[in-house]
């Protein structure tokens, strides 16, 4: 058996409900970091060498975000193929 509950609530409602703490000012000041970071980067090697260096956990972090990213491209793609019919 398989059952799905959709629940509408806005992110900020979903986290109060989940009992999680509220990190916008704290991501803000990151996103604004990078952003600093970012403007002065002149070639991609600086900019990996940025993002690296930035990243929570450093490189780990980095390698484990491109691995997430690359999933969920590979999973949406699949997604858009849809099932094949052998009919």
């Amino acid at each position: 058996m398989k059952i799905n509950i959709e629940i509408e609530c806005t992110p900020e409602e979903a986290r109060s409900f989940m009992g999680l703490p509220d990190v916008s000012a704290a991501n803000n000041v990151y996103v604004e970091n990078i952003a600093k970071a970012m403007r002065g980067v002149s070639n991609p090697e600086q900019l990996q060498e940025y993002a690296s260096a930035l990243a929570p956990m450093g490189q780990v972090g980095l390698k484990l975000f491109q691995s997430f990213v690359e999933g969920g491209m590979k999973a949406a793609s699949k997604r858009d193929e849809g099932p094949k019919d052998s009919d």
